[in-house]
This record gives structure tokens, sequence and C-alpha cells, in this order.
């Protein structure tokens, strides 16, 4: 009961932190990829994306951390012990945890290198292999000095994000009375099928799904007993995830509309066009901070994703693999991609409709597991919420089989 009463006295600000490290990974370079190109193309049409997909991941990341704080275990451990008897399953589902580790690393790692580009004219694939070490190292050193320390080392660069890509819409207001129109549920036309799906992707990552389990234990469950009551934890997931969340929210809509307000029309839709836009206007400053936070995003979700990769590769697989080969595994196909010249833009966006994919995979058993009795006892979801969450597991799927329909 003292670690209660002293997590108590610490306020509640004190305790909030997860959700944060998490929503890092939802304004990463496949982010402003994604969501720049959708401005360029369909104006402020699918601002309703962001919105639907932000609502989405409240629900998904908050089941996330609920599902660790009552168990104990983390989303890949109950998936790999639940597919014990099945060896091949286990091994199968391990092997796409790969594959979206895989994906993830190509944003990270390719819009940290353009941002490089960007500012420094430094070589892409150079640049990706610099990213990929930087994050590397700091993931060590942040991890070294305590979760509390990772948070807010995370929280630093998530402020420098929101600070860069706002900055550029006091330089190019948007159409208020437009966005608002674009809050309202339309597809422009087939062709948009397979962008929204890389904007959900983009926006619903499934390995920050996985990964919110673990930051949970480690935050609220450090020596496998929960330092306060179950439930007051709970509440004060809500609020860490809706305040994350929110932000994360606020920035890819931001991110939309320098799109739309920059490019809408324009011949490029890449992040060099906006760039080379926000320049050519006179916004030298403002150019710069949007490559800052370009930069800035790459790093830290590079950071937060090869945390992620690496626990969910070390739960799911059977073979033990030394996080420096975990890292090499992860990051080696993007330098490949860089190395052989493929456009960064398309690369990212690419990426994104990869892990739009792997969103179900991460989703369906968390559901399952989060409205088991016997698992979770008094804190299973009620069937309301089961039924929410299973409504937005089918509207996942449901674009993914529109995506793979429109691309056949």
């Amino acid at each position: 009961m003292a670690d209660a009463k002293r997590w108590a006295t610490r306020g509640t600000l004190a305790l909030l932190g997860p959700a944060f490290v998490a929503s890092l990974s939802y304004v990463d370079p496949g982010n402003v990829a994604a969501n720049i190109s959708a401005g360029n193309r369909y104006g402020y049409s699918l601002i309703w994306v962001l919105l639907a997909a932000s609502l989405m991941s409240v629900l998904l990341q908050y089941s996330s951390a609920k599902l660790g704080i009552v168990t104990g275990r983390s989303l890949p451990q109950l998936v790999t012990d639940g597919l014990s008897r099945r060896r091949w399953l286990g091994l199968a589902y391990g092997l796409q945890g790969l594959v979206m580790a895989i994906a993830t690393d190509f944003a990270e790692v390719v819009g940290g290198a353009l941002a490089l580009f960007l500012l420094f004219g430094i070589p892409l694939w150079l640049g990706g292999l610099i990213v990929g070490l930087v994050s590397m190292v700091l993931l060590r050193l942040l991890l070294h000095r305590g979760e509390r320390v990772f948070e807010r080392g995370v929280a630093s660069v998530l402020a420098i994000v929101v600070v860069g890509f706002l900055a550029a819409l006091f330089v190019h207001p948007p159409d208020a009375a437009a966005a608002l129109a674009g809050a309202i549920p339309s597809v422009p036309s087939r062709e948009a099928i397979p962008l929204i799906a890389a904007m959900l992707g983009a926006t619903v990552m499934p390995h920050a799904i996985y990964l919110h389990s673990s930051l949970a234990i480690d935050r609220y469950r450090p020596g496998g007993v929960p330092v306060a009551k179950i439930r007051d934890l709970l509440h004060l997931q809500k609020l860490d995830v809706g305040l994350a969340l929110a932000i994360a929210g606020a920035v890819n809509v931001a991110m939309l509309l320098i799109g739309a307000t920059v490019l809408h029309g324009a011949a490029g839709d890449t992040i060099e066009a906006a760039y080379a836009g926000l320049a050519a206007d006179g916004s030298a400053f403002t150019a710069v901070m949007m490559a800052v936070g370009l930069l800035a995003s790459g790093i830290g979700s590079a950071v937060v994703g090869t945390h992620a990769g690496s626990r969910m590769i070390r739960d799911t697989l059977p073979a033990a693999l030394s996080p420096t080969t975990r890292r090499f595994v992860t990051l080696a196909p993007a330098l490949i991609l860089l190395v052989i010249g493929v456009h960064p833009t398309a690369l990212l966006v690419l990426s994104q409709l990869v892990l739009s994919f792997g969103i179900a995979l991460a989703a369906v058993p968390l559901v399952m597991f989060t409205g088991n009795k016997t698992l979770m006892g008094e804190h299973v979801d009620p069937p309301w919420f089961r039924v929410v969450l299973w409504a937005v597991v089918a509207a996942v799927v449901t674009l993914n089989v529109a995506v793979l329909a429109t691309s056949l």
C-alpha cells in the first residue's frame, strides 16, 4: 500500500507516459507521406479518414494497455502462449510480426533519411544508416536510464514534431469551411481506396498495439504487482491514451492540411515537393521547421519502432536473436531499397499500405483477450464495448479487401 500512496501523491500528470511513447508511432514519416499525398490529390476530402483512424487508435491502444495492466502479460506473449500447441501457426504469426517490424522500419528510416537529405544534402542511403544507428544508440541510452527517462525523451521528440508541422499552418492557413466539410465521410474516387488504407495503416500502427501492453506492464507492474488499484490505473489510461492520441491526431490532420494548402493540384505529391513549395513562398524557416519535424519523427519513431520490434520478435519467434541482430534484420531491407534508388515518398506510402494489413492481425487477438472473462476477471470488456471493437476490426478487414479488389 505504500507504493499506492506514493503514486497517489505524485499527481495524475506524473503517472502519464506509456501512451505518449506509443503515440509517436502515429506521427512517423509514413504518416507524413500518406497524409501529404492525400491533401495533394484530394484536398480536404479525406480528413474524415484521419478522424476515424484516430478514434480507432484510441480504442485499440486503451485495450492494449488494459490487457497489460490486468494480466501482467503482453499481447505477443499471450498470442504465443495461445498458439503453443500449433507451432507452425505460432511461427507464422511471429513471421508476420517480423514483416510488420520491417515495414515499420521502412517508414522511420526512409523518412529520417529524407529529412537529412533536405536539410544537409546527405545521400539517402547514408542518411538511412545514420538514422538506424542513432535510433539504436538512443534507445539503449534512454532505457538504461529507466522507463520515466525513456518516456520523457520520447515526449520531447513528440513536442518537436508537433511544432515542426503546425508551424506551416500559420504561413498557409487552411480553408476552415472546406476542412469541416472534409470531416464528412466520402470516397472521392475508386483510386483513393489504397491511399485511404495507407492513411489507416499509418495512423493505427500494429507495432504500437503490440507495444502498449508491454509499456503498461513496465510502468505500472514493474515488479509483477500493480503499483495501485487496477481500476484506478485503467481510469488513468483513459486520460493518458485520450490526451496523447488527440495530439497525434491533430498533427496528422496538420500534415494533410499542408498537402491541401501547399500542394493541392500540383504535379508532385511528395514530401520534397511540400518542402520546396514552402521554401518557394518565402517561408524558408517554415520549410526547415517541417524538415526538422520530419527528422524528429523519423528518429523518434525509429526508437519506438526498434523497441516494439525487438520485444515483438523476442516474444513471438522461437529463435534467440541478439538486439543488434534483430535491428539489422529490420533495418537492412530499407537500406537496400534506398541504395537501389526507390523513390522515398512512394516507399513510405507503400510501407503504410502493408501495415494496414497487419492491423487486424494485432486487433483480433486483442479483442478476444480483453473480452475473455477467465483472463480479465471483473475487468472484462462489457458487451457494448466488444461490439464496438469488433466493428473496428470489421471496418479494417473490409478496407483491406477493398484494396485487394481495387488492385486486382
